[in-house]
Formats: structure tokens, sequence, C-alpha cells
């Protein structure tokens, strides 16, 4: 019996070490991938980012972050970020960070009733206020809003584990969320990408682009071993009607 008991703190703390790792990694990711600030450039250029970044990666079995050149000021870290996701040709951003952008992720929907479905996610988790307060209210598809979304269901996993409640209703929405919109739109972003590299973006940002996709499917599948394989039959799907049904409890 208490060899049972010690294995099982040993595993629950495990899970939260994991959980705490994943939303690291979240939420590192949407910060370096909004729009350059100066507090962002001054922890990559001290290495900050990179060492917290690297930690929570290794603890997910990943390898060390590599060493990277840093841009060497606030305008280069806007220039390349700019060329790379918000200019380019008529208009259109040379690598779109918002999932509507790309017309094989939205799947023969509208992009409004894409966005609906999106939402419904958020919503479900009382995210409104939260997306309001963040600027993304009008592009709750855009990477970092969704990055953002995965970073809050890591932290309501958390506190579930540490309360000794039910994980599993959130461990299911990132499951979904991650096979649905994140891992769809990262594989889209990095593979337009391939064809835009000689923009001036930031290495970090760039290593960020080529890694998240697989890292992502790993926590996908961690995360299918906890609570069941993803299945389709979950759909929510936008009407008129509420979309407030109970999807994940």
């Amino acid at each position: 019996m208490h060899m049972n008991s010690t294995t099982a703190t040993a595993s629950s703390q495990h899970e939260l070490e994991s959980a705490q790792a994943r939303e690291t990694v979240y939420r590192i990711a949407a910060a370096v991938l909004g729009y350059p600030l100066e507090e962002t450039l001054q922890a990559l250029q001290e290495g900050r980012l990179q060492t917290v970044l690297s930690q929570a990666w290794q603890a997910l079995g990943g390898q060390a972050w590599p060493e990277l050149d840093v841009s060497e000021s606030l305008q280069a870290l806007e220039v390349g970020y700019m060329a790379t996701f918000i200019h380019g040709k008529r208009g259109k951003p040379r690598v779109p960070l918002v999932a509507s952008a790309h017309a094989e992720l939205i799947g023969g929907q509208t992009p409004g009733a894409f966005l609906l479905n999106v939402q419904a996610f958020y919503s479900h988790f009382g995210l409104k206020a939260a997306v309001e307060d963040e600027g993304h209210q009008d592009e709750p598809d855009h990477v970092v809003a969704m990055l953002e979304f995965c970073a809050l269901l890591c932290y309501l996993e958390r506190q579930a584990l540490t309360q000794a409640k039910d994980a599993a209703p959130y461990r299911r929405a990132q499951r979904d969320f991650l096979m649905r919109y994140l891992l769809p739109l990262l594989q889209s972003i990095r593979s337009m990408y391939a064809k835009e590299r000689h923009l001036g973006l930031d290495p970090t940002l760039e290593h960020l682009l080529q890694e998240l996709p697989d890292w992502a499917a790993n926590q996908q599948l961690s995360l299918e071993q906890l609570v069941g394989a993803y299945t389709k039959e979950t759909k929510i799907i936008a009407s008129s009607g509420s979309v407030s049904q109970p999807m994940w409890d």
C-alpha cells in the first residue's frame, strides 16, 4: 500500500511538472510570436527567455535549445517580423499567423463559421474577457491567441491536479484544440515559412517555427495516452443556436 501511494505521488508530481512545462512553452511561444516588444528583445539578449524555454522543452523530452544569434536592435527584430508575418504581395502577409488566412485550414467552412468554432472553445472556458484584454478579440484564430488559450488549459489542468480534482476535461480540450486548430496552423506556418526564409527573421523565432509543430504533435500524443484518442465526434459546429453545450465535462 505504502509503495502504491508513493508511486501515485511521484506520478502526479510528474503530471504536474509536465503541465507546468507545457504551459511555459505555450506562454513563451505566444510572447515571441506576438508583435516584437522591447522586453522580449531584452529577455532574448540576456538569454533569460532561451534558458526558461530550454528547461521546459527538455522537461518534456526535447533537446536543449541551441545557442542562436539574437537581433541586435528592436528595429531589426521588427523589420524581420513585419516582412515575414505582416507584409506581402497585394496586402496579404507572406506567412499569415491567422488560421482563417490559410484556405486549407478552414476546409470549406466560411471564415466566419470557422472563427465561431474557435471562439466556442474559448467561451466554454470563460476566456472571453482574457482574449479582449490581450487585444486579440478580433482574431481568435491568431496563433498567439491559440497559444495563450493552450497555456490557460495547462494552468487549469495544474490547478485541478493541485486540488486533487479531475484534470481530464482540460486535457481532452487541449488534445482536441491541438488536433483541430493549433497543430494544423503551426504546420501551415512552417511550410509557408520554408519558402520565405530570407527576410531577416530573428533566429529564435525561426527555430521556434521549425520546432513547434513537432513539439505540439508530441504533446497531443502524450495527452492521448492520458485521456484517450481524439475522435471527431466532439465536433462543435457553429450555428445560430447555442454553442454552450458541455463538451469536455
